[in-house]
């Protein structure tokens, strides 16, 4: 399985919708390169976006950003459906909570509790039906563009996405899209330690076969719970990917391998300016009835003279990043290892038993993401219809936003198992 890690594209209107846009060279660079690449090492299979998509978090930046990766997806051999997406601060309208004092005083009374109450205080007012949606007004304009993928967030429940995509019948990634932009732009840039994760956003469980896989915006150091969140996420998910930081780098310990992304687009004034993206292979390895998956990276960065990407040598002086991780097997595990609060083995059988994360985990299908494009692909009216007529949605929902009521929509047509169904009506509205 080939994945492609990009972050930080930071389409700003309205220069992106013209010919004088400064960043538009290095955007066409990375597909040519991306074109070259797939050549030899074959198609993209995944294409992982770890936030600041827009720059201003505004809908005309996310269609300038729907365009390029569509145009990215084709140089990449990638489906549009292979593409997850999470938030990034760039991301977040910050107009929108300049104007809204109910939602400053929301986050404030999140970041200024007490750290031992924080974890309590944020489930309470994510979970409110007023508090809740007001969080997270500031992104409406990304979950739009991110409810084409299946990556929207919404309120009281779904803080998080989740997803499995296999690399062949043994092994899957189970890939989670964290929202890291809660309190971003609270007090206008956000600062080091000035944002909070949550336990609410790690709570991730070994399974067989499977291996977790976390996107994230922002590094565990930009969070107040640093210590905690660095440690849960290191101990739970063996491949990390972030953004944010504008910097390529590989962290890789026999527990995890961690990849910073450098920006697609970082600002040419930075210290260090350096845009890059990252190409991951994985392949699953049998020893001595256990099994691994290998790692090889690719970290392509902006050179000169002439203009491109070219790969990132490592510190052997190779073009290849490889390493190797373990795959969750119960046979590997003791009762001690799984988790503390873990008393019988009735309990350890309970983990690798069907839960309601199975349903969405599931929405990770091929299929069923190209469906969930496709129905984005029609009109309002029709989208409501199809709802309405497969009661997916209740005369209460018809006042969600689209993100969230269309989220919800597809969720229960994974617990009905109506995907069949829902694809005849989509059909019978695209021959319209």
């Amino acid at each position: 399985m080939l994945l492609l890690h990009i972050s930080d594209i930071h389409f700003q209107h309205p220069i992106c919708h013209t010919n004088m846009d400064p960043d538009k060279p290095y955007r066409a660079h990375l597909i040519h390169s991306v074109r070259m690449q797939v050549a030899e090492l074959g198609p993209v299979d995944a294409i992982l976006v770890t936030g600041d998509i827009a720059y201003r978090g505004l809908s005309s930046e996310y269609e300038a950003a729907f365009s390029w990766l569509v145009e990215l997806a084709n140089a990449a051999g990638c489906t549009m459906e292979r593409v997850f997406v999470v938030p990034g601060n760039h991301d977040v309208d910050r107009e929108v909570i300049r104007r809204n004092i109910n939602l400053q005083d929301i986050q404030q009374t999140i970041a200024n509790c007490e750290p031992n109450r924080r974890e309590q205080v944020l489930y309470a007012q994510f979970s409110d039906p007023i508090s809740g949606k007001t969080l997270f007004e500031p992104i409406s304009a990304y979950n739009e563009f991110a409810a084409r993928f299946g990556c929207q967030v919404y309120t009281p429940d779904h803080l998080f996405w989740l997803q499995d995509i296999s690399i062949d019948e043994r092994v899957s990634l189970r890939l989670y899209g964290l929202t890291s932009t809660i309190l971003s732009g609270m007090n206008g840039n956000d600062t080091r330690d000035s944002l909070y994760l949550s336990p609410l956003q790690t709570a991730y469980v070994p399974l067989e076969g499977i291996v977790n896989v976390v996107l994230c915006h922002h590094p565990p150091d930009w969070f107040m719970d640093y210590d905690d969140i660095d440690d849960t996420i290191n101990e739970r998910a063996p491949i990390q990917f972030f953004g944010h930081r504008h910097r390529q780098r590989i962290t890789a310990t026999n527990g995890y391998i961690r990849f910073s992304a450098g920006a697609v687009n970082p600002a040419r004034y930075e210290p260090g300016w350096e845009p890059g993206y990252n190409l991951i292979n994985l392949t699953v390895f049998e020893d001595s009835a256990k099994l691994y998956l290998n790692i090889e990276a690719h970290l392509m960065n902006w050179q000169t003279s002439p203009d491109g990407f070219h790969p990132r040598r490592t510190i052997e002086g190779g073009l290849v990043n490889r390493h190797r991780i373990s795959v969750p097997c119960f046979a590997q595990y003791h009762l001690h290892q799984i988790a503390p609060s873990i008393q019988s083995q009735q309990e350890i059988q309970l983990l690798d038993s069907p839960t309601t994360t199975d349903v969405e985990a599931n929405m990770g299908n091929p299929k069923t993401r190209q469906l969930i494009l496709r129905f984005w692909k029609l009109s309002t009216s029709q989208r409501r219809e199809i709802a309405r007529g497969l009661e997916l949605i209740s005369e209460e929902e018809i006042a969600l936003s689209e993100s969230e009521r269309y989220g919800r929509a597809f969720l229960r047509a994974g617990e009905r198992e109506l995907w069949d169904k829902l694809e005849q009506e989509i059909q019978k509205m695209e021959r319209q």
